[in-house]
């Protein structure tokens, strides 16, 4: 039960951060929620303690937070910087775990060597947040933004590694730089490839569940949330890098496979989204409410410790963040100077070390470093000798490694805008109204390939009406921002293709007449020709496929269908089947392109919605007075679903920060009234 209730707490708290962070937008939210843990520790009078086995630690909350941030990661930025980005991603942390271990060690003997090295590897991976916010604010170079963004995603993975073996050798009393070396190498080496087997072998458990038939998406999204636990336990049992695998894992985007298109995955992937948007938030909130609990005891004893004196706890905070930051320094400027003389060819400048130095100020520690600092054991226990210990300078390293994050971010916060040049205002503001636009139409196309995937044969005819509201909407957008709105002929040409290629396969079947097929197909030939501007691509191919399929049929079945042969009426009515399978056939490929999203999604809406007109006025027929009625309350509901589905995807642009808190505001007051007018309320 004490755990459980912990556990709400937490949950609690998480909760009450995310309407502080609304109401005080200035302040950054994991100071809000560390904030609140403080706040908890002093209610409960410092008697709330958490432990958790490091192990668990990682699985629970480091593998799945990495697995989502690789999953999210633009992989050809991470590609095209790859050289730097591993340089700084593994070989600086190596190099910082290397100096600030023997650095620390010699100041403070009492700290043993393995454990300084194991803060040295906790001080290397930098914070995403911190990243984010300053790239904001100021304008940092395209080379150095990518580099710090690729960064982000590897070196965490690298960092925990040289600290799980700092620890490791903390804990056998062993430690030999070579054979960490080795060891290193191999858990690196060992856990890529298994991240690369896992992933392709998730990839083909969700290929394989699809072509059972299994497209249940509780299936789908349960699997995906499993798997980072499933491949970090793996992984580990075979003794390599647990998390460096699910990153890999990650990166493949297991439950995502290239090339599997459709309605259901549609579906399937906004839900996903969702789920993994509310865990990665709780669980983010959750690590920093405990941190801020836990502080007031790892603080005040060091604080009050009469072994070492507070002017020396903060000089060693001071040297430590400073030699931090020159290691980091001098690893950049080197690998700059390689790049400017190898690559560009050129001499290397004072502009090249302001760079550096905005790549070396904007590496601010945070989340990461803080997550694996509070994974280190409170005690170390000797099985043979059947005792335990309490771990060495626990909390000293803890109140080290407090100290030297809120250095590095308050260096990165008023340093990096001195040496980046800010953005211009009147940039940013063209910038914000632009990005509110884009934004806003992509929620609109979102919002269509939700009523698509949704779409059944019962609620066609109504989910195309509000389709086509939504594409009234975007039209509007596009004038009122002078985009303009050009007729993509290669899809309406694709559609033609589709359409042609089903009358051929009928016509080969003998399913419909063949003298019907060639006047229809002509008809089709005729359109792609204007659309092609007379060109007449692949009209040669087309003539001989025609000339094949009536070779095929054989002389015989062509004469019987000549003129004279067939009753007009009869004529007519194998046009009309005809027209309503080939477009049928079009509708389902179009209905792929929109879940998909290889074309603009309101170009594929709208010719689908153009289809499905067709089709159904080729099927119509006089509706009673109940069928108008049932009709009208379906086409509601819909409504409603749609405008619900846009009030989140509102939110969430908004919390990605990628609608302004104005505009956001004025879309909901927009949807909302829609809302009003559906009910009759207004």
């Amino acid at each position: 039960m004490e755990a459980l209730t912990l556990s709400l707490l937490l949950l609690a708290a998480v909760l009450v951060s995310s309407l502080l962070d609304q109401i005080i937008p200035r302040v950054s939210l994991p100071l809000i929620q560390i904030a609140l843990g403080l706040v908890i520790a002093i209610v409960a009078g410092g008697d709330v303690e958490v432990t958790l086995d490091p192990e668990l630690f990682l699985v629970l909350f480091i593998a799945p937070l990495l697995y989502d941030e690789a999953k999210h990661a633009d992989k050809v930025a991470l590609w095209r910087e790859r050289k730097p980005v591993l340089s700084l991603a593994i070989g600086l942390v190596v190099a910082t775990a290397l100096v600030i271990g023997f650095a620390v060690n010699a100041i403070v003997p009492s700290i043993p060597l393995a454990a300084a090295f194991a803060l040295g590897a906790a001080l290397g991976p930098t914070d995403a947040v911190a990243v984010s916010s300053l790239s904001k604010s100021v304008d940092i170079p395209p080379r150095q933004a990518s580099m710090l963004k690729g960064e982000l995603l590897l070196n965490d993975a690298s960092g925990i590694v040289s600290f799980q073996f700092a620890i490791s050798a903390v804990i056998t009393g062993t430690f030999s730089l070579m054979g960490a070396s080795s060891d290193f190498l191999v858990e690196f080496v060992g856990g890529l490839l298994f991240g690369v087997v896992l992933g392709l072998l998730g990839n083909w458990v969700v290929k394989t569940a699809r072509s059972i038939g299994v497209e249940n998406t509780n299936f789908h999204v349960l699997f995906e949330v499993l798997i980072p636990f499933l491949i970090y336990l793996v992984s580990q049992a075979f003794h390599v890098s647990g998390v460096i695998a699910v990153v890999v894992a990650g990166l493949i985007n297991v439950t995502s496979p290239k090339g599997v298109i459709g309605p259901t995955v549609s579906r399937m992937n906004i839900v996903s989204g969702s789920v993994w948007h509310v865990l990665t938030y709780a669980l983010n909130g959750i690590v920093f409410v405990m941190l801020g609990t836990q502080l007031p005891n790892a603080m005040h004893d060091t604080w009050d410790s009469t072994r070492i004196d507070n002017g020396i706890l903060i000089l060693l905070v001071l040297g430590i963040t400073a030699l931090l930051l020159g290691t980091r320094f001098l690893w950049v400027v080197v690998m700059d100077y390689v790049h400017v003389r190898r690559v560009e060819k050129r001499r290397f400048v004072k502009k090249d070390v302001r760079s550096a130095l905005i790549t070396t100020f904007a590496g601010a520690k945070g989340t990461i470093t803080l997550s694996i600092m509070f994974s280190i054991p409170l005690q170390i226990v000797y099985p043979d000798l059947a005792y335990r210990v309490p771990f060495p300078q626990r909390d000293l390293l803890i109140f080290l490694a407090c100290g030297v994050i809120v250095c590095t971010l308050l260096l990165a916060t008023y340093v990096v805008p001195l040496l980046a040049p800010k953005r211009d205002e009147g940039e940013d503001e063209l910038r914000r109204i632009n990005q509110d636009a884009a934004t806003t139409m992509d929620i609109m196309r979102q919002v269509i390939e939700m009523l698509t995937a949704q779409q059944t044969k019962e609620n066609r005819a109504e989910t195309q009406a509000v389709i086509r509201s939504y594409n009234d909407r975007l039209a509007r957008i596009k004038a009122n921002n002078g985009i303009e709105d050009e007729l993509n002929v290669a899809l309406r040409l694709k559609a033609l293709e589709w359409e042609y290629d089903r009358a051929m396969e009928l016509m080969e079947r003998g399913v419909v007449s063949g003298v019907v097929a060639y006047r229809y197909m002509g008809r089709l030939e005729q359109m792609m020709d204007l659309l092609e501007h007379g060109r007449g691509r692949g009209r040669l191919r087309r003539w001989n496929d025609r000339f094949r399929a009536l070779w095929h049929r054989g002389l015989r079945a062509v004469l019987r269908e000549l003129p004279g042969n067939t009753a007009l009426g009869e004529r007519a009515e194998d046009m009309r089947w005809l027209q309503t399978a080939t477009r049928t056939y079009a509708i389902e490929h179009l209905e792929e392109a929109v879940a998909s999203s290889q074309v603009p999604t309101e170009d594929a809406a709208t010719l689908l919605v153009e289809y499905q007109r067709s089709v159904a006025a080729l099927h119509s027929a006089r509706p009673s007075v109940t069928s108008v009625i049932e009709v009208d309350d379906l086409a509601v509901a819909i409504k409603r679903k749609a405008y619900a589905y846009e009030l989140e995807q509102i939110q969430d642009a908004y919390e990605d920060e990628r609608l302004s808190r104005a505009h956001a505001q004025r879309m909901r007051e927009s949807v909302q009234l829609m809302q009003m007018d559906l009910d009759d309320t207004v």
